[in-house]
């Protein structure tokens, strides 16, 4: 079994990303997750990168992308106690609601091109 601990030791947010499959969990100030896989092979489990956004560090938010290099890209991620966290876990309201609102908008432009792709 492969283990990673993320831990958040900034004064604000650290969205822990799960990649490929592109899943945030929030952490607070002082939390950390536990990445967990069933990969037992040789290769490295996990990667981890890292970048800066500058509207995301104004809004004191940093974010952690651990990419999943080798078996089942499901890895599980818990908290302290052993809890599951799930996708989304923590996720501001604000953040959720543009990230709805931008998809909304992605979709009704689909959705007008479509009737001109398919004359």
């Amino acid at each position: 079994m492969a283990v990673m601990d993320v831990r958040n030791d900034n004064t604000g947010w650290l969205v822990l990303w799960l990649e490929p499959l592109g899943e945030d969990r929030w952490l607070r100030p002082g939390e950390t997750f536990r990445v967990r896989s069933d990969y037992d092979g040789a290769e490295l489990a996990f990667s981890i990168t890292s970048w800066v956004n500058e509207e995301d560090r104004a809004a004191g938010i940093e974010n952690v992308a651990v990419w999943i290099e080798a078996g089942d890209c499901y890895a599980q991620v818990t908290d302290d106690a052993g809890d599951i966290i799930e996708c989304g876990h923590h996720r501001p309201e604000e953040i959720d609601r543009k990230w709805t609102e931008a998809q909304q908008k992605a979709r009704e432009r689909v959705s007008e091109l479509e009737p001109r792709r398919n004359p």
